[in-house]
């Protein structure tokens, strides 16, 4: 017979299934919704424009098919395991190559586990990819806290941080003694902190964005490159902060809109970057998805949010992690010591320069400028992505 404690920090299968009720009730709210007039403007200047959002509306209710996504999800070894008081939903795909590297890879805002799984295959399974059989990764994907499938944090604290330190109790659990971690956006800031902890048997880590530099401090701005990112970063909190702001101060306030209106929900998501939201655009509007950016995907992730009803928690991890980084000001963080891995997309909120990056990270061991991709990198281009992931980690193998 198995304790309380044993049964709560066990590994149980997960299989996700949507009643009919809920996607009837979602297409009449979307049907239902009270339209604003049009933007004053011809960009994006006044926030989301209305024509791809009522093209996103009207695909919503009458091509697309959540039972698509829900079950390619269920198609994937999914599982559940509470954590510190937190229910944490996971994938884990375990690759057929002996001596695969374990990686845990935590998707961002306005993201989910639905953003990286274009990137399942090629890390798993590299020799279907173009790679072989000594890069194959198995992986572990998991929704954060308050995020997708995971649920809601009832208490303070759940930073990232604190994510971070979850996620090393996630792979001790699943019996892993060596591995490494990777993240982008809010996934880029869980994956810095566990370099930072350094947990027994973290490897190494690798990113897509430069969370350090994003604090607004100063940087150094000598050269051209240096000089550019310094640009967009400045573009990006005067024209593109508006979201993080909001969820940084109020997350409670917006989450009222999030949970009573799918196109308010849309529109809060597509609310971020200027390069994502123009791929997103041109999706509904032209017909033009950006690699793996298409509409059903576009919708699988914005319908998880929907469904699982986490747009105001999921907002509530900006405040947290907000709150940590005022209580932590004037303090320097620990070094990270481990094996530091970076790629710089073209289309990310901003290009880091080698320089930047490391400045932060002085143990960089492996740096790369893509050619092509966005802020949702493993989304539009998995398996430019995976080779980048495969590159990285080449060295701690």
């Amino acid at each position: 017979m198995s304790t309380t404690a044993e049964t709560a920090t066990g590994i149980r299968p997960f299989h996700l299934e949507i009643s009919d009720d809920e996607l009837t009730e979602l297409r009449r709210r979307i049907t239902a919704t009270r339209w604003p007039s049009g933007e004053l403007v011809a960009d994006r200047s006044q926030g989301v424009q209305l024509s791809p959002l009522q093209k996103l509306a009207r695909y919503w209710v009458t091509d697309y098919d959540w039972r698509k996504a829900e079950a390619r999800l269920n198609a994937l070894p999914q599982f559940t395991t509470e954590i510190d008081g937190v229910e944490i939903h996971f994938i884990h795909v375990k690759s057929s190559h002996e001596n695969a590297l374990p990686l845990i890879m935590t998707h961002g805002w306005p993201g989910s586990v639905i953003e990286l799984l274009e990137a399942v295959g090629p890390l798993t399974d590299p020799t279907a990819h173009g790679g072989d059989a000594e890069d194959a990764f198995d992986l572990v994907v998991p929704s954060l806290p308050g995020y997708g499938f995971s649920g809601e944090p009832t208490e303070l604290g759940w930073n990232v941080g604190r994510i971070a330190q979850a996620w090393a109790e996630l792979m001790r659990r699943l019996g892993y003694t060596r591995y490494v971690a990777q993240g982008g956006d809010v996934g880029a800031s869980v994956t810095d902190a566990m370099g930072r902890q350094a947990p027994e048997g973290l490897a190494g880590i690798h990113m897509n964005l430069l969370v350090t530099a994003l604090g607004g401090g100063a940087m150094p701005a000598d050269t051209e490159p240096e000089r550019a990112a310094i640009e967009q970063t400045k573009t990006f909190r005067a024209t593109g902060f508006g979201y993080f702001l909001e969820q940084a101060t109020r997350p409670q306030t917006i989450g009222y809109a999030l949970l009573d209106s799918p196109v308010a929900l849309a529109a809060w998501m597509l609310d971020h970057d200027t390069d994502s939201y123009e791929k997103i655009s041109r999706a509904f509007v032209d017909g033009q998805p950006s690699g793996g950016l298409t509409r059903d995907h576009i919708l699988d992730n914005i319908t998880v949010y929907w469904l699982t009803g986490t747009g105001a928690s999921a907002a509530r991890e900006y405040w947290e992690s907000g709150r940590a980084q005022a209580l932590a000001a004037g303090q320097a963080p620990p070094e990270v010591s481990l094996p530091v891995g970076f790629t710089t997309f073209p289309g990310e909120i901003f290009r880091a320069p080698r320089s930047w990056v490391e400045q932060a990270y002085p143990t960089l061991t492996y740096f790369n400028e893509a050619g092509k991709g966005g802020h949702f990198a493993a989304w539009e281009e998995p398996e430019l992505f995976a080779t980048e992931i495969r590159a990285a980690f080449s060295q701690v193998r």
